[in-house]
């Protein structure tokens, strides 16, 4: 089941909103998200990923929806969320740090910790299940949070540059974590790097200025590159084409 945005607005300034009634709903699968600085990305994420509220309208997946309390734990569940500022918790190692992360979406402390494992393997880190989490390298540490998105067996990823401080063998890991992941898991990417769009994705949705732009199969995304640009420049031509030449990749 998607996540739909029915009428959501949302600002950190009276009268500034960064989001106005916004209705949409995310596809199925493994979706890119794009956009420019100040777009409002993180803040659609974060709003999806109930860590902050709209001030008009609700999300929902299936039938659960976070403007109403009985619904939230059940949702939470369901919806994983890394974001793009991570943090080691002292005194925990790293094991202990992603079976936290299940234990806090309702999952027992056993099936935690074991299931903490196989996370870390996921994204190659299980050498590293005793080290404190506070001796990781920035790199590490974000397959960590990957690891922490993956333990509790959510039905949507909700990825905030989720490739950021990672090497090209990092990322390929990480690629190869969606790429593993079972049909009923749906991840929603947030990035500013389009050089995997063709390969490792099957939906792409552009934000700019709070709207949808676009949302669509990446084929249908990359035709709106012009006639004649290089096949290694198709995925930021159609960027550019759908939100002007001006646009600076987000971060």
């Amino acid at each position: 089941m998607p996540i739909t945005f029915q009428g959501c607005s949302f600002g950190y300034r009276r009268n500034r909103p960064v989001l106005h009634d916004l209705t949409f709903t995310f596809p199925t699968g493994r979706t890119v998200f794009l956009g420019v600085n100040g777009a409002g990305k993180s803040t659609v994420l974060s709003l999806a990923a109930t860590v902050r509220t709209p001030a008009t309208g609700h999300v929902s997946h299936g039938t659960l929806r976070t403007d109403r309390r009985s619904d939230l734990r059940a949702y939470r569940r369901r919806v994983a969320w890394l974001p793009q500022q991570v943090h080691p918790v002292p005194g925990l190692t790293v094991r202990e740090q992603v079976a936290y992360a299940g234990w806090l979406k309702g999952m027992r402390r056993g099936d935690a910790r074991r299931q903490a494992l196989q996370a870390l393997a996921q994204v190659e880190m299980e050498e590293f299940a005793d080290h404190r989490a506070t001796q990781l390298s920035g790199g590490q540490l974000r397959r960590v949070a990957i690891a922490q998105a993956l333990v509790h067996d959510a039905e949507v990823l909700l990825l905030d540059e989720p490739t950021a401080g990672l090497d090209l063998r990092q990322r390929r890991v990480f690629q190869d974590a969606l790429d593993q992941l079972p049909p009923h898991v749906h991840a929603i990417v947030s990035t500013h790097d389009v050089a995997d769009v063709e390969t490792d994705f099957e939906h792409v949705v552009v934000l700019d200025g709070g709207q949808i732009m676009f949302t669509g199969p990446v084929a249908d995304f990359l035709d709106h590159a012009p006639a004649g640009t290089p096949e290694t420049r198709r995925a930021e031509e159609a960027f550019h084409a759908l939100t002007g030449p001006e646009a600076a990749w987000a971060s």
